[in-house]
């Protein structure tokens, strides 16, 4: 003998009488305000890579946070992270490291934010007057040039929209956020490869 007892399942006609009690109670005749916010593609890729940047930082803050010692001072094996996750990590950590340098070149002129998401340094007077700042600004600009490259092409291997040949508009993704985050004063290349000074 079967003793299973049958549940009674709202119809969607009751979901939907409830959803419309829901949003008009209490609005005493009036309507309710909806917002859509309507995401384009740019935006939807912009979102993408700013939450692969996200997870790589994680990935960065685990990395350092990772004890190699136990409790009774033996080493711990640690896990084994794979070379392309390890060289985007050290690539964001090199990056941070090297953060209040960058800004200090773009604040007096020496970089810029070029439309290809890698950065551009300008031999301004202080470079040219001082040949030791030129090479260290030089070398700066190159690393940070190499750590946003290895970045991207971790972004691009591991999201699952993105294929090799989507590298260039990651680059070009990365640019316009290069773009929207400089400060006032910094020098930007728009798209159409003219220079400017961000207002």
């Amino acid at each position: 003998m079967n003793t299973t007892k049958r549940r009674n399942v709202p119809t969607a006609g009751f979901w939907a009488a409830g959803l419309s009690a829901v949003l008009f109670s209490g609005c005493a005749g009036k309507l309710v305000d909806v917002n859509v916010t309507v995401v384009d593609q740019k935006t939807a890729l912009e979102n993408q890579i700013l939450g692969s940047y996200e997870e790589l930082g994680n990935d960065m803050m685990l990395l350092a946070s990772v004890r190699s010692v136990d409790e009774s001072g033996r080493l711990r094996t640690v896990a084994q992270i794979p070379p392309g996750k390890l060289k985007a990590i050290r690539a964001m950590q090199r990056r941070e490291f090297n953060r209040d340098d960058i800004q200090s070149f773009k604040q007096i002129g020496c970089a810029g934010e070029g439309n290809d998401g890698l950065l551009v340094f300008f031999d301004v007077d202080r470079a040219q007057k001082d040949p030791k700042f030129k090479e260290f600004a030089q070398t700066i600009v190159k690393e940070e040039n190499e750590d946003r490259l290895a970045t991207m092409e971790r972004i691009v291997a591991t999201n699952e929209s993105f294929t090799e040949n989507d590298l260039p508009k990651v680059r070009k993704i990365s640019a316009s956020l290069n773009r929207d985050n400089a400060k006032p004063g910094e020098k930007i290349q728009l798209e159409d490869g003219t220079w400017t000074v961000k207002k």
